[in-house]
């Protein structure tokens, strides 16, 4: 398929291409290579996106729901606003990613790549993240309710104002973190884990539940 003029198949060459508010839903554009491209507002609905290189590329309030971004390389992608519900991020690289103000409530996002990425105000309520490096990262005022964090890296993160109300932070490393006015109703921690967090030097304004 074409659309606007670039041939749309698995491993294209689309570096830089302007791909803006185009329709590529169920597109396969497994192993392409989109660096820098201008994606914003196009619709990815569906879309086979694994291993595709997306390093720096626009997809500013772009659908991706449901779309299959498995070990893609969204290195420093803009993703502001983005539809990302339901989307399989399982081992992608979002390292220093613009993923504020954006949905991925229900999204699979275990053991990816997110340190110093921007989360700020994203849904990822019942999101899977765990065994994720999430390392600097901000996710302050990010609704992470009944989000699966267990096993994830959250050290020096930023949670400031989250709601992490019924998510599951089970070996979780939260050394460090700033979790200062979050909601951090019924976290899931063992006693282990309970422990070390309230040893660490984690500020908060909440109590944190056994």
């Amino acid at each position: 398929m074409k659309a606007n003029g670039y041939q749309i198949e698995p491993g294209a060459n689309l570096t830089k291409a302007d791909l803006r508010h185009t329709n590529l839903t169920n597109a396969d554009l497994s192993g392409a290579n989109l660096t820098g491209a201008d994606l914003r507002g196009t619709n990815l609905t569906g879309a086979d996106l694994r291993g595709t290189n997306l390093t720096g590329a626009d997809l500013s309030y772009a659908n991706l729901s449901y779309a299959n971004l498995a070990y893609a390389n969204l290195t420093d992608a803009d993703l502001t606003g983005a539809d990302l519900s339901g989307t399989y991020l399982s081992g992608a690289n979002l390292t220093g990613a613009d993923l504020s103000e954006s949905d991925l409530s229900e999204s699979d996002l275990s053991d990816t790549y997110l340190t110093h990425s921007d989360l700020s105000g994203a849904d990822l309520s019942g999101a899977d993240l765990s065994d994720a490096n999430l390392t600097h990262s901000d996710l302050s005022g990010a609704d992470l309710s009944d989000a699966n964090l267990g096993g994830a890296d959250l050290s020096g993160a930023d949670l400031s104002g989250a709601d992490l109300s019924d998510a599951d932070l089970i070996g979780a490393d939260l050394g460090g973190a700033d979790l200062s006015g979050a909601d951090v109703g019924e976290l899931e921690l063992n006693e282990s884990d309970l422990a070390a967090l309230l040893r660490g030097p984690i500020r908060s304004d909440e109590t944190i539940q056994d």
